[in-house]
């Protein structure tokens, strides 16, 4: 060994690249990088792993195509750490240097990093700010040769369990940005970052549409259209949102949804009687009836934005996780589209695959129906919703608040998506159709008939009568006697039956996850 080729220099040189790998875009392009409002990719990690845990892997790397200026670990930053005590893997995009352009080392990191958490059970959290891919290293037959591999990317190889996903979107994400965000179970988007398949320097040229970030993939189009699932002002506040989520979650789909300490709901069940209006068309919010069911402080929204008339959201009842499902009055009545009901497709495969049992609470007068529903798929969306609700193998308990109607019953977990236990308050309303709509629709000719041979007060009287008649079949008396119910329940009890009804419909299940 030459004299400059002792441990020591070697030990000197190593610590140089380190450090070298440690200054991102240097100086200068992280002065520029804070301008812009965002907080450089390794303090992005630190907010978010517990203090000391971070185990990185690919420090050194270095683009294949080797250019005057350096770029430090490809432009991607990826490890290991803990989060609350647990492991996850981390992939940070370093936007210092290069936009954060993806090419083929970048991506070889990230693949390492996704099989290394996928093979070990472990969640994968995603911090996305990258302007798509890198030129000329994405050029030509590069492209086609990039080492994607989509059987590794979204789920492991061996069919082990599956793990959750979570991302942040902190800046404009292009291009392999926005394929992380599209693979993430529970997506945060600052109200400063964008988020779309490519960005506006590609869409201008290709179709001559000039739009900024904002109007491309700003928060409010990606909330709507269910790219992202929540806004957050700061970035400390998207990390402790990835936090709260992965919270109600297991490391992966073998293990059961890990309990907290029990709390009282936030509002006295014994209000619930109250919150309630009897009147079918009055409305309420829905979120007042989970403050009463759920565990005080537990409720974690999911994707508000998209599909308003129907909340999903995790939270917790006596410490256990859970996935609550509910109509939404104020927004159209809680009547369901086609976004409403993609949307609830979404939340049961979470809840199923990560052993969340699963409420649905009914008041929902029906499906969106007319041409304007039929063109964005109802139909389509309807079938794939209720298939995948009655395959879901966790605990399934249904609630029916107030009405109850046509498909909008069944795609909130009625009898024929075979729910484990279903309950009604004695305000249901059940049925194919609203009594009012019922009658018009299926005695039109009848009433029109009377009408025509005895006057406009005769035909009233006799709509009214059959409206009593309709509204009489609508109750859940005779529902409870034929056991189309299991139960007519006092609106109090609500969150005491439930907690039963889910303990029984575990079973004697050697861990409470999914067969």
């Amino acid at each position: 060994m030459s004299e400059d080729r002792t441990m020591a220099a070697l030990i000197a040189d190593l610590r140089a690249r380190q450090a070298r790998a440690r200054e991102m875009g240097g100086a200068d392009a992280l002065a520029r990088h804070r301008a812009s409002g965002r907080l450089p990719v390794r303090e992005r990690v630190d907010l978010l792993i517990d203090e000391g845990s971070w185990f990185e892997i690919g420090a050194l790397a270095l683009p294949e195509l080797r250019t005057a200026k350096h770029v430090p670990g490809d432009a991607v930053v990826t490890g290991f750490a803990r989060l609350d005590g647990r492991h996850v893997g981390v992939i940070g995009i370093d936007s210092s240097i290069v936009a954060g352009t993806t090419a083929p080392t970048s991506m070889r990191k990230q693949g390492r990093l996704i099989e290394i958490a996928q093979r070990n059970g472990f969640p994968i959290v995603l911090l996305c700010d990258a302007d798509g891919g890198r030129i000329p290293d994405v050029m030509g037959w590069r492209f086609s040769h990039l080492p994607l591999d989509f059987k590794t990317f979204l789920a492991p190889t061996d069919g082990g369990p599956l793990v959750p996903r979570a991302a942040a979107v902190l800046g404009p994400s292009y291009g392999d940005s926005a394929l992380h965000a599209s693979t993430a179970h529970f997506v945060v988007m600052l109200r400063s970052a964008s988020l779309a398949l490519v960005g506006p320097s590609v869409i201008e040229p290709a179709t001559g549409e000039k739009l900024t970030d904002e109007e491309l993939g700003g928060p409010a189009k990606a909330l709507a259209v269910g790219n992202a699932h929540a806004v957050a002002d700061s970035e400390a506040e998207a990390m402790d949102a990835i936090a709260a989520f992965l919270s109600f979650l297991p490391s992966n789909s073998s293990l059961p949804a890990p309990a907290a300490p029990a709390r009282d709901p936030a509002v006295d069940p014994a209000r619930l009687a109250d919150i309630v209006p009897l009147g079918a068309k009055d409305g309420y919010d829905m979120y007042r009836v989970i403050e009463a069911i759920a565990d005080a402080g537990s409720i974690f929204p999911w994707a508000d934005e998209w599909g308003g008339s129907v909340i999903t959201c995790l939270a917790r009842i006596e410490g256990q996780p859970v996935g609550l499902i509910a109509s939404q009055p104020i927004v159209r009545a809680g009547a369901l589209d086609a976004d409403a009901l993609n949307k609830e497709r979404e939340f049961v495969d979470l809840c199923d695959t990560f052993n969340l049992p699963i409420i649905f609470l009914h008041d929902v007068p029906g499906l969106m129906v007319g041409t304007s529903a039929e063109r964005t798929g109802i139909l389509k969306a309807y079938e794939k919703l209720a298939l995948r609700i009655s395959t879901a193998n966790v605990p399934k308990i249904g609630v029916i608040i107030r009405k109850a109607y046509g498909g909008g019953h069944f795609a909130l977990g009625g009898r024929p998506t075979h729910p484990d236990f279903l309950f009604a308050w004695p305000s249901a309303e059940m049925g194919f159709m609203a009594p009012d709509t019922g009658v018009r629709t299926v005695y039109r000719r009848k009433i029109d008939a009377v009408r025509a041979e005895a006057g406009d007060e005769a035909a009233a009287a006799l709509a009214a009568e059959l409206r009593r008649e309709w509204e009489t079949e609508s109750e859940p008396w005779e529902a409870a006697a034929h056991i189309a119910l299991d139960d007519v329940i006092e609106p109090g009890e609500t969150r005491a039956k439930l907690v039963s009804a889910i303990d029984y419909a575990w079973g004697v299940r050697a861990e409470r996850v999914r067969p």
